[in-house]
């Protein structure tokens, strides 16, 4: 395993849970070089994975086919002569660029028809219960992995961890007019998926006056289409208190929004990609489920708090609530996010 290629996922969560295989496969093969294959949005995630020798931008988008494109991409990859190519996502097409670009053996899970596109096929995703197992399993002998149960516990795994640059922490510091005089909360109140993972602004809100109460700072973090909802939690937060409160959402780029959660001492999140940034950067988290469920990709990181009522329509898995009431996430009631923050500052002090 000299040269391995990996197709990589799509998804900020996910890219950042592939970090396990990419960490088990140095353990194994301490020599070899991994180069990932994904989205440029990717890259500054796989520029703070010291595992990566390089990422290389998939130009095509998500959900493109285009035959022709994947085969002059496949075809251009020949001349590094990979050894090995890990196809992480399920989808057929996925499979196809390392097959045109020759790579001798050709490793993923059952998914789409991929038979002959890979020709090391695993067909036993479901003996493995989180993402992370997975991810992880691939970098095992088929053989060794028939059974469930194989790899142990999910805290013996490896976890991702990104580096965190000082240098470029202080730039964005600087560059958005931040410090930390006091400690930082960050907030994550987005969810790409959909409105049935995102906790109610008003209880983010809640959250975010008591804590400056405390003496916090509040950062609030996400894309460009969270800004609306960031923009409103400072508007329910106390006047006074809103010196405090920081809108970052859809002014940061990737890269700075890694360096700044980084920076925070607890982030609060809905299940989304950056609750995964923050348990790979260190952060204490606190983990808000509403219709997703952590028994699947919970974040990797053992200073966790994961939240979420018990109500029986939940876990629903949609992306609107069904029976369009969010109960899962307006019973959540601030007062246990503000508990579980406060256990953290507890431990920490301890």
């Amino acid at each position: 395993m000299r040269k391995i290629l990996i197709i990589g996922p799509s998804w900020v969560g996910d890219m950042v849970m592939s970090q396990g295989l990419y960490i088990e496969l140095k353990k194994r093969a301490p020599e070899a070089k991994i180069d990932v294959l994904a989205p440029a949005w990717c890259k500054p995630i796989l520029e703070r994975m010291p595992q990566v020798n390089q990422a290389l931008e998939m130009p095509l988008g998500h959900g493109q086919f285009d035959l022709k494109a994947r085969y002059q991409i496949g075809k251009s990859l020949r001349h590094t002569e990979y050894d090995v190519a890990y196809v992480l996502p399920n989808s057929a097409k996925s499979a196809l660029i390392p097959f045109f670009a020759k790579i001798p053996k050709r490793v993923g899970w059952k998914g789409e028809m991929r038979y002959g596109l890979l020709n090391d096929i695993r067909p036993n995703k479901k003996s493995f219960q989180y993402m992370l197992e997975r991810y992880v399993a691939l970098a095992h002998p088929k053989q060794s992995m028939t059974g469930s149960g194989c790899l142990g516990e999910l805290s013996t795994l490896p976890y991702p961890a990104l580096n965190v640059l000082e240098s470029t922490q202080t730039d964005a510091m600087s560059k958005f007019g931040l410090n930390t005089d006091r400690p930082i909360l960050g907030l994550c109140p987005g969810a790409e998926f959909g409105p049935a993972k995102r906790w109610p602004d008003n209880h983010f809100a809640h959250v975010a006056t008591e804590m400056i109460k405390k003496g916090y700072q509040v950062w609030l973090f996400g894309s460009v289409k969270d800004k609306k909802v960031t923009t409103k939690i400072i508007e329910q937060v106390a006047k006074d208190k809103q010196q405090y409160c920081f809108n970052l959402a859809g002014d940061t780029s990737l890269i700075q929004a890694i360096d700044l959660i980084g920076a925070c001492k607890t982030v609060v999140s809905n299940d989304s990609g950056l609750m995964h940034v923050a348990a790979a950067v260190g952060c204490n988290v606190v983990a808000v489920y509403g219709s997703s469920s952590p028994k699947y990709t919970p974040p990797l990181t053992k200073k966790l708090a994961v939240l979420n009522t018990d109500i029986d329509c939940r876990p629903c898995f949609q992306r609107t609530c069904p029976k369009q009431h969010m109960n899962c996430l307006v019973e959540l009631m601030p007062e246990r996010v503000v508990s579980a923050i406060e256990g953290f500052d507890v431990l920490s002090v301890g």
